[in-house]
């Protein structure tokens, strides 16, 4: 088809045209990687009640609302980008539109597959062709780490859209039910948050000792990042790795024995606790 932007799955052709209900950063992301790689902006219709927040996608050709529209029901994937609190409210605003084929996929966090399909649905009929997934900011600069759980109407080959449509901003996984996505919230999504703290200490104590706040910046963050990428291009383990900066006697030892004395890994494996038994209790509030 002239003109358009297809996505190829299975060796069948997909025209991919998305709605985002929510035209924040995260839908603006997505968009970045998205508009005139796999799909064109006269495919992309955005919805944000804020128009500011809508100028820029305009500016690139999609279309826009303030609120749902007849517009909504010919975009085949909605992408709902909306604060979890006001979900509720905003999905019962998108129910008119919705067509046996629409592919519903939420980035909102704290509400579940099953909720959302009450939402959607109704208690003798819960919308199942859902696909509720937790990305994170990284994915603001094409970096990002996403996990995806897929209701039971979901089809392979929309697991494959899905899975394209968020490839285009980092890496993607896919995990078996909510607990999971509770999980990969404790690990990916509030994971940049570990690693900014984890910078800012590490900035605090060189500027303790005398280094430039400037200097001691751009060696931490370049520290971090060749770990990071020397960590995913290695065939070692990460243990290995680690070994291999650390002479016995020597200062990398001397650092790691304070952690080890201070449980380092214990108070990680507790935040991370905490943060996935938070996701969990946002669940069942919202529910």
């Amino acid at each position: 088809m002239q003109g358009k932007h297809q996505t190829i799955i299975h060796g069948m052709n997909h025209e991919l045209t998305i709605a985002f209900i929510g035209g924040g950063n995260m839908a603006t992301a997505l968009g970045s990687g998205l508009i005139g790689k796999r799909c064109g902006a006269h495919d992309v219709h955005v919805i944000d009640i804020n128009p500011d927040a809508l100028q820029s996608w305009a500016q690139q050709g999609c279309s826009t609302a303030t609120a749902p529209d007849e517009t909504l029901s010919t975009r085949r994937v909605w992408v709902l980008a909306v604060k979890p609190q006001y979900m509720k409210e905003t999905v019962a605003g998108l129910r008119p539109y919705l067509k046996p084929d629409t592919l519903v996929v939420s980035i909102a966090a704290g509400i579940s597959a099953e909720t959302l399909g009450l939402w959607l649905g109704s208690p003798e009929a819960p919308w199942t062709r859902l696909v509720r997934c937790m990305p994170n900011t990284p994915a603001l600069i094409a970096a990002g780490a996403t996990g995806l759980m897929a209701g039971a109407g979901v089809s392979d080959d929309e697991r494959v859209q899905v899975q394209t449509l968020f490839k285009a901003v980092g890496e993607v996984v896919w995990v078996e039910d909510d607990h999971a996505i509770d999980v990969v919230t404790s690990l990916s999504g509030s994971g940049p948050a570990y690693v900014f703290l984890f910078l800012e200490a590490m900035i605090a104590a060189a500027v303790e000792q005398g280094m430039a706040p400037d200097t001691a910046r751009r060696l931490a963050i370049a520290t971090v990042t060749g770990a990071t990428q020397l960590a995913a291009l290695s065939p070692e383990d990460l243990a290995t790795l680690r070994e291999r900066v650390t002479s016995r006697g020597g200062t990398t030892a001397a650092a790691l024995n304070v952690f080890r004395e201070r449980d380092f890994t214990g108070t990680v494996r507790a935040a991370m606790l905490a943060a996935a038994q938070r996701a969990a209790e946002l669940s069942r509030e919202f529910s």
